[in-house]
C-alpha cells in the first residue's frame, strides 16, 4: 500500500484573542498522496486556511503531528523547516504576493536564490518556466506592469522553480476574472497531470469540481472526505536541483545586491538615514585632521626654535599664583649664566605693551628688551638695516628692530623703515632694522617692536627685574646637565628656587598632550553624533521593516532561512551606513579644502588611518544598530506577516 505524502493527526490549532482562546483547527486527521489534486472546501472562518498554512510549514500546530514523507515536521529545527519548504512546497497565493520591486523574471527566480543556484542556470529556468507559462514577451515587466492573470502565472512560475513537488494555493482564482480562473485551473490540471501533488483551498464549488478529491471543514473539523481517488502512478516530482558551489557566497551576493536595490528603490529614505553618518564620520575626520595638523604646526614651530634652547622664567610655573610679584631674575643672572661654558648665547627679556605712533598712525605695539643673541636663539633673519651692537646696550640706545608687520603698520608697504623715528609711549626710538621671521609665533599675532634691554628697562618701563632669560646651549654639551646647571646657579644666587626652567622639549611636550587633549575631546564630540546617526539607522531599518513585513512573509514562505532575512537586512544597514561614510570622508575632504583656502593659518593633515577608521567605525555602526531590525524580521511569523497589508 503506497505511503501518504502529507499525514497530520490530531492537530488542532489555538490562538489567544484577549482573554480567551480560539480554536480554529480541532483534532485533524488528514492523508495527501503522492499526485493527488486536493480542494479543501469550507466556509469563511472555518479553518481551511490555517490547516493549508501548517502544511506548507508556514505555521505550527499547537497539538497533533504532522508528517512529510514519515518525517516528524514538528521536532525539525526552524533551518530544516525552511529547506523543506524550500525544496518541496511550492505557493500561489490569492493575491500573488510578488515583489514590486522585481520584474517576472526576478520574482520567479527567488527560491532558487535561496537554494544557492547558480545566477545563470536559475535565470535561464525562470525564463524558460515564464515562457512555458505564456509569458516570454513578459520577463522583464513589474508585477504593477502586469494583469492579474499574468501575475498569477509568475506566481507559478515561482513555485515552479524549485521543483514544486508540492504545491499549496490559496484561493487561487479569488482574484482572478472568468477566463483567467479558467486559465489557471487548466494549468493546475496540467500540472497535477505531470506528477505534482496539488492542495488547494477554495470556497468556490466549481473550482473544487475540478479536484480528485474534496474535503470539507466546518469549526476547524473534517466534517466530509470524498476519498482518494484510483488514480495511475504518478511520475516522480521533479528533485530539490542542487546547490552550487560556494552556494553561501552566493546568497551573500544576492542579498546584497537585494539589499541595494532596495536602497535604490528609496533613495530619499535611504540618504536621510545616513545623513547623520555623514555628518558624524565627517566632524570624527575633519577633527581628527585639524588636531593632527596643529600638531604638525606646533612641533614645526618648536623645532624652528631649535632643540637646544633653555628659558628661565620667574615662579614655580605658568600659571601660579604670584608669580608676576617675584622679582628676583636679574640681569646680573644672565650675566653669570652667560659666563658658564655651556652657554653659546644668552638673552635676557623683558617686555610691555605701548601705544606706538608716527605720522597720525597709532598702534599697540609689544615693546621687547632683548639682545642680539635674541634673534639667533628665535632664528629671525635680517631684512634691512642692522641689529644692537655692545654699544647700544651699555649705552642703553633708543634703537630698535622691528619686524615686517610692524613696518608695514607705521611705513606702509613701500615705505623706508630704516633710519625713521617711531614714537613708544612717550620715548622715541630709531629704526635700526627690520627682520622677518622664520621661527614661531605662539599666541595671537602682533606688532613686534624690540629694544636693547638696557633701554626697556631704563628708559621706557622702569622695571628692574627680567621676565625670562633665553639660554643657547653649545655644541656638545648635554641638555639636562645644562639645565641642571642652570638651575644650582640660580638657586645659589637667589637662596631659593623661585623660578622655573622650560627647554623646546618640555613646550613640545606640553602642547602635544595639550593639542591630543583637545582632539580627543572634540572627536568624542563626534562619536556621539554618530552614535545618534547608529540610533537613526536603527529606527529606520525597524519602520523599513514594518513597511515590509509581507515582502518578507513571501520570502520566508518560498523558503527563506532566517539567516537569509538577518543577512539582507543587516547588509542593508551595513550598506547604508558604509554608504554615508564614503559621503562623510568625502565631505571632510572637501569641507576641509575650502577651509584651508579660506583660512591661511589653517592646517589639515588627512591620515590613511583616519579614513580606515572612519570606514571601520561606518561598517561597525551598520552590524551594531542593524543587527536588531534585521533579527525582528528574521523573527516575523509568516502567517502574520503574509496577512499583512
Amino acid at each position: 500500500m503506497q505511503e501518504p505524502l502529507i499525514s497530520v493527526r490530531g492537530v488542532s490549532r489555538s490562538y489567544a484573542a484577549g482573554r480567551e482562546t480560539v480554536r480554529v483547527l480541532d483534532g485533524v486527521d488528514l492523508d495527501i498522496f503522492p499526485g493527488e489534486l486536493v480542494a479543501i472546501i469550507g466556509s469563511s472562518g472555518s479553518g481551511k486556511t490555517t490547516l493549508m498554512n501548517i502544511l506548507g510549514l508556514l505555521d505550527r500546530p499547537s497539538e497533533g503531528t504532522y508528517r512529510f514523507r514519515g518525517q516528524d515536521v514538528g521536532a525539525l529545527p526552524p533551518e530544516a523547516q525552511a529547506a523543506l519548504r524550500r525544496g518541496h512546497f511550492g505557493f500561489i497565493f490569492q493575491r500573488y504576493q510578488l515583489l514590486g520591486d522585481l520584474d517576472a523574471t526576478g520574482n520567479a527566480e527567488i527560491p532558487a536564490i535561496y537554494a544557492g543556484e547558480a545566477r545563470s542556470a536559475r535565470r535561464a529556468r525562470a525564463r524558460e518556466l515564464l515562457a512555458r507559462l505564456g509569458l516570454g514577451g513578459r520577463l522583464d515587466h513589474r508585477p504593477s506592469e502586469l494583469s492579474g492573470g499574468q501575475q498569477q502565472r509568475v506566481s507559478v512560475a515561482r513555485a515552479l522553480m524549485n521543483g514544486g513537488e508540492v504545491i499549496l494555493a490559496d484561493e487561487p482564482t479569488g482574484a482572478l476574472d472568468t477566463k483567467s480562473s479558467a486559465e489557471l485551473i487548466g494549468l493546475l490540471l496540467e500540472l497535477n497531470a505531470s506528477g505534482h501533488t496539488i492542495v488547494m483551498v477554495t470556497h468556490d464549488p466549481k473550482v473544487a469540481a475540478h479536484a480528485h478529491r474534496t474535503i470539507e471543514i466546518s469549526d476547524g473539523r473534517v466534517i466530509a472526505d470524498s476519498g482518494r481517488a484510483d488514480l495511475a502512478a504518478p511520475s516522480a516530482g521533479a528533485p530539490p536541483r542542487p546547490a552550487a558551489r560556494f552556494a553561501g557566497l552566493m546568497r551573500m551576493a544576492e542579498a546584497a545586491r537585494m539589499a541595494l536595490a532596495a536602497m535604490m528603490a528609496h533613495r530619499l529614505r535611504s540618504f536621510l538615514t545616513m545623513l547623520g553618518i555623514i555628518i558624524g564620520i565627517a566632524s570624527v575626520v575633519l577633527v581628527v585632521a585639524l588636531g593632527a595638523g596643529s600638531q604638525e604646526k606646533v612641533l614645526e614651530n618648536i623645532s624652528s626654535l631649535g632643540t637646544n634652547t633653555i628659558t628661565v622664567r620667574a615662579g614655580s610655573g605658568f600659571g601660579a599664583r604670584h608669580a608676576g610679584r617675584i622679582e628676583t631674575l636679574v640681569p646680573s643672572d644672565a650675566a653669570a649664566i652667560a659666563a658658564e661654558p655651556y652657554a653659546a648665547g644668552v638673552s635676557p627679556a623683558v617686555s610691555s605693551s605701548l601705544a606706538g605712533s608716527r605720522a597720525g598712525t597709532e598702534a599697540t605695539v609689544s615693546a621687547s628688551g632683548v639682545t642680539n643673541d635674541y634673534f639667533a636663539l628665535r632664528s629671525y633673519a635680517t631684512i634691512e638695516g642692522s641689529l644692537f651692537d655692545a654699544a647700544d646696550i651699555t649705552g642703553l640706545a633708543q634703537v630698535a628692530v622691528i619686524d615686517e608687520d610692524t613696518r608695514d603698520t607705521f611705513f606702509g608697504t613701500d615705505g623706508e623703515a630704516v633710519g625713521q623715528t617711531l614714537r613708544l609711549g612717550n620715548v622715541p626710538v630709531r629704526i635700526i632694522g627690520v627682520v622677518r621671521s622664520s621661527g614661531a609665533a605662539f599666541g595671537p599675532e602682533s606688532l613686534n617692536v624690540w629694544l636693547p634691554y638696557t633701554t626697556v628697562m631704563g628708559r621706557v618701563s622702569g622695571q628692574r627685574y627680567l621676565d625670562s632669560i633665553t639660554v643657547q646651549v653649545a655644541d656638545g654639551s648635554d641638555m639636562d646637565s645644562a639645565q641642571s646647571a642652570i638651575t644650582a646657579l640660580l638657586a645659589q644666587r637667589h637662596g631659593t628656587q623661585d623660578f622655573f626652567l622650560q627647554n623646546s622639549d618640555t613646550i613640545r611636550e606640553t602642547l602635544t598632550s595639550t593639542t591630543r587633549t583637545m582632539t580627543l575631546l572634540v572627536a568624542a564630540i563626534a562619536v556621539i553624533s554618530l552614535v545618534v546617526g547608529g540610533i537613526g539607522v536603527m529606527n529606520i531599518m525597524l519602520v523599513s521593516v514594518t513597511e515590509r513585513t509581507r515582502e518578507i512573509g513571501v520570502r520566508i514562505a518560498i523558503g527563506a532561512r532566517r539567516s537569509d532575512i538577518v543577512a539582507q537586512f543587516l547588509i542593508e544597514a551595513v550598506l547604508v551606513c558604509l554608504s554615508g561614510g564614503v559621503l562623510g570622508i568625502a565631505l571632510a575632504f572637501g569641507g576641509g579644502q575650502a577651509a584651508v583656502m579660506l583660512s591661511d593659518g589653517l592646517r589639515l593633515s588627512f591620515s590613511g588611518l583616519s579614513v580606515a577608521a572612519a570606514f571601520l567605525s561606518s561598517t561597525a555602526i551598520g552590524i551594531t544598530f542593524g543587527y536588531l531590525p534585521a533579527r525582528a524580521a528574521a523573527r516575523l511569523d509568516p502567517v502574520a506577516a503574509l496577512s499583512r497589508d
